[in-house]
């Protein structure tokens, strides 16, 4: 398995790579008002994901618990890619939870690449999040520490 292992995570981070770079675009597309709703849908997978026992694993069945990783990006992913933008804000948003749960305590170098590409697109959300809500983004981050 020590040989597999470096193997997984060279492919599990070209995904990641790949699927961030297209989630990166569709957000700094949007419009500041979505831009702040996504914060929000943000925060709270986020949130949701942090009190499951897995917070990784947040977005996948119960049955496929034991993948080397979970569902939950390539779920967001694909809803991300949706014509419909309620579902594509949903999307974008269960992928950054979950992507941002996989990356943020990972030994592997290329997963700690990735995970600080994230948090610098999640501070941007926070700042638009927080724009005139003082209470609320000294909350945003500390909710999603405790995570």
């Amino acid at each position: 398995m020590q040989i597999l292992t470096p193997f997984l995570v060279m492919m599990r981070a070209r995904q990641l790579s790949r699927q961030f770079r297209d989630i990166e675009r569709i957000v700094r597309t949007l419009p500041k008002r979505q831009r702040e709703r996504l914060s929000t849908f943000t925060l709270r997978e986020i949130g949701q994901a942090s009190q499951s026992d897995f917070p990784h694993l947040h977005g996948t069945a119960p049955e496929a618990r034991y993948l080397p990783w979970g569902q939950g990006t390539e779920a967001g992913y694909e809803r991300a890619r949706s014509g419909n933008a309620e579902v594509a804000m949903r999307g974008i948003a269960l992928w950054l939870a979950v992507a941002y749960h996989e990356t943020k305590n990972s030994p592997h170098r290329s997963l700690q690449a990735h995970s600080r590409q994230l948090m610098q697109l999640l501070r941007e959300l926070k700042e638009v999040h927080g724009q005139g809500q003082t209470s609320t983004v000294d909350s945003w981050m500390q909710q999603t520490a405790v995570a």
